[in-house]
C-alpha cells in the first residue's frame, strides 16, 4: 500500500509541475515556440496515415432524359457539385443505395421502357425514396411517393387494408402515367420530372410568371430547385461509382427478389395463418407484398389480388429452398 501511496504522490507532483509549465507558457507566449499553420498543414499532408478529401469532380458534359444540362451557367455547375459532393460524401446512404438498385433497377426499368419514360427517370425514384418504403412529412408514401389524391387519381388503390403506393411494379406504372402527362404538358423531360415533385400547376405557375421555359432558368423552391440535381448526381455516381471511391464486389448487392404468386379472390380472415399454410411466415409475407397493410385482406365479389410468396420456406432452425 505504502508503494501505491508513493506512486500516486508523485504522479500528482508531476502533473502539478506540469500545470505550473503551461500556466507559466501562457502568461508568456515567447517562451513556446509558436507552430506555424503552414507547416502543422504541411506536416499533416505529408502524414500517410491522413485521411484525405477531395472535391467531387464532374463530367465535362451531363444529360438527364437526353436533355444536356447547362453547364457553362456557373450557378447550374454549383448546384451540381452540391449534390454530387452531399450524396458522393454522404457514403453509408449511396452504398445502400447501390445495393437496392440491385434489388429494384431491374423491375423499374422495363416498366419505364414499357410506356416511353426514358431510362434516367429510375433515379427519380432514389432521390424520391432511396428505393424504400418511406413516408415523407407530406404524407407522401411509398417508393415513388404518392400523396393519397394523386396515388388515386392514377388508379392506386388505396385502402385502410390495401395501399399499392407500397407495391413497387403498381406504383412505377402510376408513376409513368404522370410522367406521360407531365411530358404531354410541358413537352420537356426536365419540367416533367420537376413537376414530379412541385405539381404540374406549380411549374407552370413558374413558366407563366417568370417567362422562362427550362428549368434551369426557374426560380423554384428549394426542395424543387435541388430535386433534378439530386437525380443527375446519382446517375453521375452510379455510372462511376468506382471513380467516386464506391468499391462494391457482387456479393454486397442486394439480389432481386426470388418468388411465386398465388391468386387471391376470396376474403383472407388472417393473414398469418394464410402465411403459415403457403410455406412462409407473417414477416415474410409483409415483407414480399408490403401493399397488404393490415391483418386481413377482404376480396370484394370479382376482384381478385396477386400475392408474393417467397421460393424459400421457413422451418424451424433455417431456410430450406421450394
Amino acid at each position: 500500500m505504502k508503494k501505491i501511496h508513493y506512486i500516486l504522490i508523485g504522479a500528482f507532483v508531476g502533473i502539478g509541475i506540469f500545470i505550473g509549465y503551461a500556466v507559466s507558457g501562457n502568461n508568456n507566449p515567447d517562451s513556446i515556440a509558436q507552430p506555424n499553420a503552414t507547416d502543422t498543414l504541411r506536416t499533416l499532408a505529408d502524414d500517410v496515415n491522413t485521411i484525405r478529401y477531395y472535391a467531387a469532380k464532374m463530367p465535362p458534359a451531363v444529360t438527364f432524359a437526353g436533355e444536356p444540362l447547362p453547364l457553362n451557367d456557373f450557378e447550374v455547375r454549383e448546384r451540381l457539385d452540391r449534390e454530387l459532393t452531399v450524396n458522393g460524401y454522404w457514403h453509408s446512404n449511396m452504398i445502400q443505395n447501390l445495393k437496392l438498385a440491385n434489388r429494384w433497377f431491374p423491375v423499374i426499368e422495363p416498366i419505364l421502357k414499357a410506356n416511353n419514360i426514358p431510362d434516367d427517370f429510375k433515379y427519380l425514384a432514389i432521390a424520391e425514396s432511396g428505393l424504400r418504403n418511406v413516408i415523407s412529412p407530406s404524407e407522401a408514401h411509398g417508393y415513388w411517393q404518392f400523396l393519397k389524391a394523386t396515388g388515386l387519381q392514377y388508379n392506386l388503390t388505396i385502402t385502410a387494408e390495401i395501399d399499392e403506393r407500397y407495391d413497387m411494379e403498381k406504383s412505377t406504372l402510376a408513376a409513368t402515367k404522370y410522367l406521360n402527362d407531365a411530358y404531354a404538358k410541358f413537352n420537356n423531360w426536365t419540367l416533367a420530372a420537376a413537376s414530379y415533385n412541385a405539381g404540374m400547376g406549380a411549374i407552370e405557375g413558374a413558366i407563366n410568371y417568370q417567362k422562362q421555359d427550362a428549368y434551369y432558368d426557374l426560380f423554384l423552391k428549394d426542395e424543387t430547385s435541388r430535386y433534378i440535381f439530386r437525380a443527375v448526381a446519382y446517375k453521375i455516381i452510379f455510372e462511376n461509382n468506382q471513380k467516386y471511391g464506391f468499391f462494391l464486389t457482387p456479393e454486397d448487392l442486394y439480389n432481386p427478389l426470388a418468388y411465386k404468386t398465388v391468386k387471391v379472390n376470396t376474403s383472407i380472415a388472417d393473414l398469418a395463418v394464410f402465411a403459415n399454410e403457403h410455406g412462409t411466415n407473417y414477416k415474410m409475407l409483409k415483407f414480399y407484398n408490403p401493399w397488404l397493410r393490415s391483418n386481413l385482406l377482404t376480396v370484394k365479389t370479382g376482384a381478385s389480388y396477386e400475392i408474393k410468396l417467397p421460393t424459400t420456406s421457413v422451418v424451424k432452425g433455417g431456410t430450406r429452398e421450394q
